[in-house]
């Protein structure tokens, strides 16, 4: 049933990414996809949900399968440090995460179409689009927390 769950978010958070653009730069929502299941699913299961999440992305983009895969399974991966078992989990920290992981998402695309397809864009469009969907993604990282964070009354 979580599976179920999981297909329909990945599919809806497609839809509405495709709808919202800013400057011409449409949002990067997957990769929030993927960091909130990196972080409630450990270190393997955000893997593999990231992964799952790429290669349909990757699949859905018309492109060579892989670029996407790798590097929403690496988002996966490495959210799952966020939840407490490496830092400390603040809001500060959460926002900082995703976006340094939207950075390393998108760059990781970037990288891998440029070196085994033709280059999408030039450097500098592709910088200015990093840093765009990075700065969506930010506030994201404020309200999505570890399950294992306890509320307090502060």
């Amino acid at each position: 049933m979580t599976y179920i769950f999981w297909i329909g978010i990945t599919l809806f958070t497609f839809f509405i990414e495709e709808r919202i653009s800013v400057f011409h730069v449409s949002a990067n929502f997957i990769t929030v996809l993927v960091y909130y299941a990196g972080i409630t699913k450990g270190e393997l299961g955000g893997m593999f949900l990231g992964s799952i999440i790429g290669f349909i992305e990757d699949s859905l983009s018309g492109g060579f399968l892989g670029p996407n895969l790798l590097s929403k399974g690496m988002v996966g991966y490495f959210s799952s440090f966020m939840s407490g078992s490496f830092f400390r989990w603040t809001p500060f920290l959460g926002a900082i995460g995703i976006g340094v992981l939207t950075i390393m998402d998108t760059s990781i695309v970037f990288i891998t179409r440029s070196f085994f397809d033709h280059t999408p864009t030039t450097i500098k469009a592709a910088s200015f689009i990093i840093f765009l969907q990075s700065s969506i993604n930010i506030p994201f990282g404020l309200f999505i927390r570890p399950k294992n964070i306890q509320k307090t009354g502060r």
